[in-house]
């Protein structure tokens, strides 16, 4: 039985890519990746293929056409293990904002914990940002407050990108109905399984800013979470998130 499947999608991550798969490689529990590359003009998927000779039986790499949004990406990963037989499928950066350490949290939550959904948090005791300014610290906190005043969500940190989902989540969650692309996209996902009584359990991360790289928010995705919470809110009215 496959077990742990860790989805990164990438754009022009050069620079982080190689790092980051070896840092996975190495840890204690026998994780497998799967990268989301939307056709990078920096090599990225280049440097891919060139370590799946190595790791071939553990580094998958699924090609897209080009830069299509951080959402597709996850939602075109969860199909892929799906058909795979994979249990727990984890979704995270490239960027080293989420250390891969804490890979092991969210499993041992999965595991250990009976979570359905594991959400490493920011938010909660023992969690924390680095290398933020005070601002934008502001801003995701703020949003996340926000968020659950609106959709009733008991989650500290709602727009948390470092998740792992059990298979089951996914497979009774109906992903088309997913439509969003940024941190709405993470939001969405978290309400739909709380929507439908799944368990979801946060563990407490330090999130540090990419050193490497550059970050890919815009004012757009911003604006798509603010007016997408209110979206949610209005559709759960009329729309379940359950698979026919």
């Amino acid at each position: 039985m496959k077990e742990s499947l860790v989805i990164i999608p990438t754009y022009n991550e050069i620079e982080n890519i190689e790092n980051m798969v070896r840092k996975v490689m190495s840890l204690p529990y026998d994780f497998h990746l799967l990268i989301i590359e939307d056709n990078s003009p920096d090599g990225t998927a280049n440097k891919v293929l060139e370590l799946q000779k190595e790791f071939g039986d553990r580094l998958y790499m699924i090609q897209r056409q080009g830069k299509l949004g951080l959402g597709t990406a996850y939602i075109t990963g969860f199909k892929w293990g799906l058909e795979q037989g994979y249990q727990l499928i984890y979704e995270m950066d490239c960027d080293f904002s989420h250390n891969p350490d804490y890979l092991s949290d969210l499993r041992s939550c999965m595991i250990d914990q009976s979570a359905d959904v594991a959400v490493g948090s920011r938010y909660i005791e023992g969690g924390g940002v680095a290398n933020w300014p005070k601002d934008r610290i502001f801003l995701s906190k703020g949003a996340s407050i926000y968020v659950r005043f609106i959709l009733g969500l008991p989650v500290y940190d709602t727009t948390a990108g470092f998740v792992c989902y059990k298979r089951k989540v996914l497979e009774t969650i109906d992903l088309e109905k997913i439509k969003f692309k940024g941190y709405a996209f993470q939001i969405q996902m978290k309400y739909a399984a709380y929507s439908l009584g799944f368990r979801i359990i946060e563990t407490p991360i330090i999130f540090k800013d990419r050193e490497f790289g550059v970050s890919k928010i815009s004012s757009n995705i911003i604006t798509e979470a603010i007016f997408g919470v209110i979206k949610m809110r209005w559709k759960s009215l009329f729309m379940s998130y359950q698979k026919a």
